[in-house]
């Protein structure tokens, strides 16, 4: 692997001094998918949000300006992304609004039934198989919770193609894919939606 595809390869698991470029660059170029993400969104009121994968912090910030009545639990495995999310959110953990754990989504360290909504941005395709792990999102979720994927790729861009080319242990998966694996998962209602203009997409199901 060259030396570009070692600093893209943090965008897995950030870590030491190329890590930290990474977990800075996601909180901003990572921003416009994330705020469409959110715009599309129409989930009234969850009490209890898990942000999993959270790198940087920046989308949890986000999370709790969008519902400002909710407590947002952020989970990483970067103990990088970690510290990052935690400084990005200090006055928000100090406030009791927010904490931010150390977790692999694999094997959530939560209860069951816990949150009303769970997201996962830009993040999906570091997971260590998908029904595996949605199986574990919807052991958290409250019945009739939420699951919110955004992802700024369909599996079909060339750019993200190229990406996958040169980073390990990603995985691109187009909407057909992800909607299987949520059904073999247990998750109903699931609704897709695809930009216009870019080939982001956000499919939201339900518990």
């Amino acid at each position: 692997m060259g030396l570009l595809g070692k600093f893209f390869s943090n965008a897995g698991k950030p870590a030491g001094f190329m890590g930290r470029i990474m977990i800075f660059g996601m909180n901003i170029f990572h921003a416009r998918v994330a705020h469409w993400g959110m715009s599309r969104m129409n989930i009234d009121a969850p009490s209890e949000i898990a942000e999993l994968g959270c790198g940087g912090g920046k989308n949890i910030r986000d999370l709790l300006m969008k519902y400002p009545d909710s407590h947002v639990t952020g989970l990483d495995y970067s103990p990088l992304s970690l510290k990052k999310a935690r400084e990005y959110n200090a006055d928000m953990i100090t406030a009791g609004r927010c904490e931010i754990v150390a977790g692999d989504v694999s094997d959530l360290p939560f209860d069951d039934e816990r949150f009303d909504l769970a997201t996962a941005f830009e993040t999906i395709y570091f997971w260590p198989g998908l029904v595996k792990c949605f199986a574990e999102v919807r052991r958290v979720l409250k019945t009739g919770g939420h699951f919110v994927i955004v992802s700024e790729s369909d599996g079909k861009d060339k750019p993200s193609q190229w990406f996958n080319s040169i980073i390990d242990a990603m995985n691109l998966y187009t909407p057909g894919e992800i909607e299987s694996a949520l059904k073999s998962a247990g998750f109903v209602n699931i609704h897709t939606e695809h930009h216009e203009a870019h080939s982001w997409i956000v499919i939201i199901s339900e518990k």
